[in-house]
């Protein structure tokens, strides 16, 4: 592990087509390219000797750094503080625009600020997850790194009286640089992918304008929120993620940027999140439109609606719809596992692409319905043939919602019938006919609202265990699930109901641990995995909307003060905390943030309400 670090330990930098993972030691260790599902070209993060990196530091016996991004921007800043002096690596990508693209550009900006500093690095790239092997051409300019399948060039930003920074670095094809920088000098690299032509010097003026277009963009994005509640630095910092895991050509949210990172240190529970799953629909239509950026969640429901009538009569295995895509809504995800690589700190192996691919999740469909509505009662409206295709899902899932999948946590133990499945099920029905009576479309309504009952009943009769007082993860067994946590938010039962509070309370006794929420006990619910994991961020979140709902707002904001402190230094989360506090698995997660997101606006809304002001939605 002394070679690998902390998960947490990590900024995000982007051009909404790709991201790249810059350490605090200003490594950048993680960055696939042209988009996010593409092979790596830096991959240290899970291979540190085969991976390839970028590393920048100063040269010095001993330095402190610290990171931070500048104000209300994606632009990532590392200082490093020496005994000579501070100094600064500005990190970012320009952003692209919506045109897909494979030209993209890594911009890192070297400061002194105060004293003087001399800086060294490497770049060493390793193509296709360190598969292919690639020449090197260095020039008085910059360098390029040719492969058969992706060119790098790196520009030198530099004034003209200024020294070569680049050497050839001994018998690997890599780079090497140094300068020497006093207060007020700025230099650095822009490495660029697919260039239109050889390296070339680039001047700090124009970098500064690089920088300040960078910085107005952000800012100009960021300005859109309505947000303005207790929680506005936690909730913006969030939003500028997800944004920066949204691939702008279709609208297309990553689940996350990265691939293999474990859920336990040396388990086997190491998946590819850089897709888009359809639940995130949902959640990310919530809560974007919840912050005011109508335009992302327009996006998002387009992306939805273009696979909803695609897939609509090619009915496979699993249904009409995948529970993933790729971000340009393909769905070749066969899973492979990167034998050559060790994995973070040893945890292997490293998957990419992603089996679950394949699984029978009814939820999806619920999921949605949920956020096609939402969208719908915000003037987000089907057109014809997007109400025909979504007709054509819902006579498929008449016929088929009431069998065993793998459920929402993906488990790989085999099908059951899980209670959440069911519960969207009930959603995806309950949605389309409030559609079709809001829109005056033509519907099967008898049958969609037979269905629905039919489901409610269901769930009501087995889902419900009554010694335990707790509706459970699936029919059959006792197990507690904290997907269930979404049961008042999407209407099944209310907050106060008798059933849902006893529920709420068995959850608290079983899955929470000092407000931090596990899924499930996979010890008394076998998975098909081996090991064991963290606390799920995302459930945790759900947790405080849950209590928020329920009427319980002291103790919801104190679980959401608490939960703020797990974040990393730049307010990012990955998916599960270990006992330790340290972060786990893909980072930063989606799921997480908007679930965070969610529930700030709930318990806003309902400290509010408490305190005389607005009512809670």
């Amino acid at each position: 592990m002394d070679e690998y670090p902390l998960i947490e330990n990590h900024g995000l930098i982007g051009d909404l087509q790709t991201a790249a993972l810059v350490t605090t030691d200003a490594t950048i260790d993680w960055f696939c390219c042209p988009r996010f599902d593409s092979p790596s070209v830096f991959g240290a993060l899970l291979d540190h000797r085969k991976g390839g990196h970028f590393t920048v530091r100063p040269v010095a016996d001993t330095y402190t750094s610290k990171q931070l991004y500048h104000p209300d921007t994606a632009v990532l800043v590392t200082r490093f503080m020496t005994e000579a002096g501070t100094g600064e690596v500005v990190d970012f990508m320009p952003v692209t625009g919506t045109a897909a693209t494979d030209r993209h550009r890594l911009v890192r900006m070297l400061r002194c600020v105060r004293g003087s500093m001399t800086f060294e690095g490497e770049i060493a790239p390793r193509f296709d997850y360190g598969r292919t092997p690639h020449e090197l051409h260095i020039t008085e300019r910059g360098a390029l790194f040719t492969s058969p399948d992706m060119n790098l060039a790196v520009h030198a930003v530099r004034e003209p009286q200024d020294e070569r920074l680049l050497n050839i670095l001994s018998g690997d094809n890599d780079v090497q640089f140094s300068l020497t920088l006093r207060a007020g000098q700025q230099r650095g690299l822009i490495m660029e992918s697919s260039p239109d032509g050889p390296p070339h010097e680039v001047s700090v003026e124009e970098f500064e304008q690089l920088f300040d277009e960078t910085v107005q963009f952000w800012r100009s994005w960021l300005g859109q929120s309505t947000y303005t509640g207790r929680w506005r630095e936690a909730v913006e910092r969030s939003a500028v993620t997800l944004k920066l895991m949204t691939y702008a050509p279709t609208g297309a949210l990553v689940a996350a940027p990265t691939a293999g990172l474990p859920e336990q240190l040396g388990g086997e529970r190491n998946w590819d999140y850089r897709f888009t799953w359809i639940r995130d629909a949902s959640f990310s239509v919530y809560a974007l439109l919840g912050l005011g950026f109508r335009e992302e969640a327009r996006a998002f429901i387009g992306w939805l609606h273009d696979r909803v009538k695609e897939e609509a009569g090619h009915e496979g295995g699993t249904g009409p719809l995948n529970i993933m895509y790729r971000v340009d809504g393909s769905s070749d995800l066969v899973e492979e596992t990167l034998d050559h690589w060790e994995g973070y700190g040893g945890s292997a192996p490293v998957r990419i692409g992603n089996g679950a691919a394949s699984q029978l999740q009814l939820d999806i469909y619920g999921e949605a319905l949920d956020s096609i509505y939402f969208a719908h009662q915000h003037g987000m409206h089907l057109d014809t043939r997007g109400w025909a295709a979504l007709h054509t899902l819902l006579d498929w899932l008449v016929d088929h919602w009431d069998q065993p999948g793998e459920g929402l946590w993906e488990t790989r133990g085999g099908r059951k019938d899980f209670t959440y499945g069911r519960v969207m099920s009930w959603v995806a029905f309950d949605r389309a006919v409030r559609i079709a009576t809001d829109d005056g479309r033509p519907a099967a309504r008898g049958r969609w609202v037979d269905a629905r009952d039919t489901i409610y009943q269901q769930v009501l009769n087995r889902g419900w265990d009554p010694e335990k007082k707790a509706f459970v993860q699936h029919y059959g067994d006792d197990v507690l699930d904290s997907s269930l946590l979404r049961m008042p938010t999407v209407g099944f039962i209310t907050p106060d109901d008798p059933m849902w509070k006893t529920t709420l309370d068995a959850m608290e006794q079983e899955l929470v641990s000092d407000s931090l929420v596990y899924r499930y006990n996979p010890e008394a619910s076998p998975d098909g995995l081996s090991g064991s994991e963290g606390t799920f961020s995302l459930c945790t979140f759900m947790y405080v909307d849950a209590l928020a709902r329920a009427g319980r707002v002291d103790q919801a904001r104190l679980v959401l003060e608490k939960m703020l402190t797990y974040a990393n230094h730049l307010g990012l989360y990955s998916e599960e905390i270990a006992l330790t506090g340290r972060q786990l698995g893909n980072f930063p997660q989606a799921f997480t943030h908007l679930a965070l997101i969610d529930a700030a606006i709930t318990l806003d809304a309902r400290l509010n309400a408490a305190r005389g002001g607005t009512g809670a939605p």
